[in-house]
């Protein structure tokens, strides 16, 4: 988290999982919550979280994922708050019924959050054209395009910000723009180098970065610090090469070339 500070970094999303749900390795992550904002706090950073995908994710236990998560961490000093609010961010959405979301998070809905001490900022993924409209329909309050890919979906792509923005602003909507440095997931995913892009010593990312300040975006989201399956990763690395792969490198660049970008790219937006 050091080196998140040192890119100027604000707040950190963590990937999360309920207590008795992991990752698709097995790996559980509410465990390891409090150790993430204790060290946050050291840094002066905060933290918000993504739930992820899990078995039989609906309105329900996603209405009990915000109770446990605000009364378990809420009162932490990293826990991180936008107009006094928790933010969510939930990823695949889309793979919940609207309908379980109008009652999650519309005023009249049967489970509603909505002036309660559980009211939050919750943050749909969209992915193609016309998911905007859906998220006044289920009561989002804004949106993410995640993907660091640009053309890989309609909301990752660059040239769609301008209209997903005015759509926000005249919707009262939070917009967070998601960037990243590059993309390759090719040793995980071999079929898919239809989607991979090249980081061209940073042009890429800068790029992304210059259309993500140029609309009214509330948030500006980074994917991501250390995914390295995806090859989105910006923490400083150094050239590998292990029994039978060797890693894309950032040279000829210095190791920490990415956070010094994201750090001159952070300032402008705070200008």
């Amino acid at each position: 988290m050091t080196w998140m500070r040192q890119a100027g970094i604000g707040t950190v999303v963590v990937s999360w999982y309920p207590q008795n749900e992991s990752d698709a390795e097995g790996l559980p992550s509410d465990s390891i919550i409090p150790a993430v904002l204790d060290e946050a706090e050291k840094q002066k950073l905060k933290v918000a979280f993504m739930i992820e995908p899990y078995k039989e994710r609906n309105g329900n236990s996603l209405r009990s994922n915000f109770e446990y998560i605000i009364i378990k961490y809420g009162g932490h000093v990293a826990f991180y708050r936008y107009g006094g609010k928790p933010v969510f961010y939930v990823y695949d959405s889309y793979l919940v019924a609207k309908d379980e979301w109008r009652s999650l998070l519309k005023a009249n809905g049967e489970l509603s959050i909505r002036a309660t001490k559980y009211d939050s900022i919750v943050l749909a993924l969209i992915v193609k054209q016309g998911d905007e409209h859906d998220l006044l329909t289920c009561g989002f309050d804004g949106f993410f395009t995640y993907f660091a890919s640009t053309g890989f979906t309609y909301a990752s792509t660059t040239s769609n910000w301008h209209n997903l923005a005015s759509f926000a602003h005249q919707n009262r909507l939070l917009a967070s723009f998601s960037v990243g440095p590059g993309y390759i997931d090719e040793r995980i995913r071999p079929w898919n180098s239809v989607n991979t892009r090249d980081r061209a010593n940073g042009s890429y990312y800068e790029s992304m970065w210059n259309s993500a300040l140029q609309v009214d975006s509330g948030f500006i989201s980074i994917t991501s610090f250390n995914e390295w399956h995806e090859g989105t990763q910006i923490e400083p690395a150094s050239p590998f090469t292990g029994p039978n792969f060797t890693y894309l490198s950032y040279v000829p660049m210095e190791s920490n070339f990415y956070l010094s970008l994201t750090r001159r790219m952070i300032e402008r937006k705070n200008g």
